[in-house]
């Protein structure tokens, strides 16, 4: 039974949600599907997402809901207040949500509600991952998200074991590979275009590259005094690059940390395309960041993640990526990156499966015979 063309609803919601549906959006209009764009505005800047939207190709959204930044459970209550009127106008057939941020779920309770009375159904891309870490307000997100979907779609292999741990209708689960990495291979060409390596004056392969943002490490005095002087400890031997996360920036002013920056070379927040050429550019990355972890798997590029535990373990076993030991010291950080850097040398890591950037296409098959397969349901 053919299906009729489908109305997506796509939530995006913060920064790294941006890379995942660009590739959505396009791979529904190639196939004559079409996608209505949700921009919850959780994390929202108008420089860096107008910067964002230009380089991916994002359309401008359908729907903005300017949220804004808040406490979990208030931002959370403001994108369901703001979204429900808006499932209710567009009647979809399916909402489409992605990752891990609040955006996430909030949307997912909406649609879940509502499905009674619109007959939505919901789809999780980047569904089973898991930390087991539930001091993180993502694992949370994660979780809920993947109970309340009809579709789950994986970008790796363990997710799936996560999700069988958990009890969850294997029928509901489809393999599709990594969404985030279609993106990544679309817009390397432009990255090693561009001239950011030489207006910052970097050598490729002759500098690290560092992000860091997560509550754990820079809501902490001591933790981030930790990770700084790790970065200072390598700047010692090569050029470190931090774009520098505001609230990252709020809380070193905050902590009395500011001497720790010198030695390092900061940056203000950078758009997908400069950040994109000067991870691929990296010798090493340092990184707390999800989808960092990813793209240096994808690349090539020694990544050493600066967390307790990673939700994307398969960057370990089928990539560049390690975790530092924990708890983070400066010794413990700059002893990981050097191995990180000892062991590129000795070869070439396998690419997971599924990262071939064509898991944008894939979506949408698993949500056209996911549609083909209810109706053939309804109709015995």
């Amino acid at each position: 039974m053919p299906t009729d063309r489908l109305k997506v609803l796509v939530v995006a919601g913060a920064r790294p949600n941006f890379m995942k549906v660009a590739p959505i959006l396009r791979a529904l209009d190639e196939a004559g599907h079409e996608g209505v764009l949700v921009h919850t505005g959780q994390h929202y800047d108008a420089a860096m997402s107008d910067t964002f939207f230009a380089e991916l190709g994002i359309p401008e959204p359908d729907y903005h809901l300017g949220v804004g930044t808040a406490t979990h459970a208030v931002q959370t209550a403001h994108i369901m207040e703001a979204f429900e009127p808006v499932l209710l106008e567009v009647q979809p057939d399916w909402v489409l949500v992605v990752g891990d941020v609040n955006s996430t779920m909030a949307a997912a309770l909406v649609a879940v509600k509502l499905k009674e009375a619109t007959g939505v159904k919901i789809c999780h891309v980047e569904a089973g991952l898991r930390s087991n870490d539930w001091r993180m307000p993502e694992e949370i997100n994660r979780v809920v998200t993947d109970r309340l979907s009809d579709l789950l779609l994986t970008p790796s292999d363990d997710a799936e074991g996560n999700l069988i741990t958990e009890g969850i209708d294997m029928s509901r689960v489809k393999f599709v590979g990594n969404v985030m990495i279609d993106t990544l291979y679309a817009q390397i060409k432009n990255a090693n275009a561009s001239n950011t390596l030489e207006r910052l004056g970097l050598t490729h392969r002759h500098y690290v590259a560092a992000t860091l943002h997560r509550p754990s490490n820079v809501d902490d005095a001591d933790a981030l005094e930790n990770v700084l002087r790790a970065l200072g400890r390598v700047a010692e031997t090569t050029t470190v690059v931090l774009p520098l996360h505001p609230r990252t920036r709020k809380n070193v002013e905050k902590f009395g940390l500011s001497a720790l920056l010198e030695p390092l070379l900061v940056l203000d927040p950078l758009g997908y395309i400069e950040m994109l050429a000067i991870t691929e550019g990296a010798q090493c990355v340092l990184t707390d960041s999800g989808g960092i972890q990813e793209e240096t798997t994808a690349l090539g590029v020694p990544c050493v993640t600066l967390r307790e535990q990673t939700e994307r373990p398969v960057t370990i076993t089928h990539g560049t990526n390690r975790l530092a030991p924990w708890p983070l010291t400066a010794k413990g950080i700059f002893q990981a990156y050097q191995d990180a850097v000892a062991e590129a040398a000795e070869g070439d890591a396998p690419q997971p499966p599924g990262w071939d950037g064509r898991a944008a296409e894939r979506i949408v098959e698993a949500l056209v015979q996911a549609t083909e397969a209810e109706a053939v349901s309804a109709s015995v």
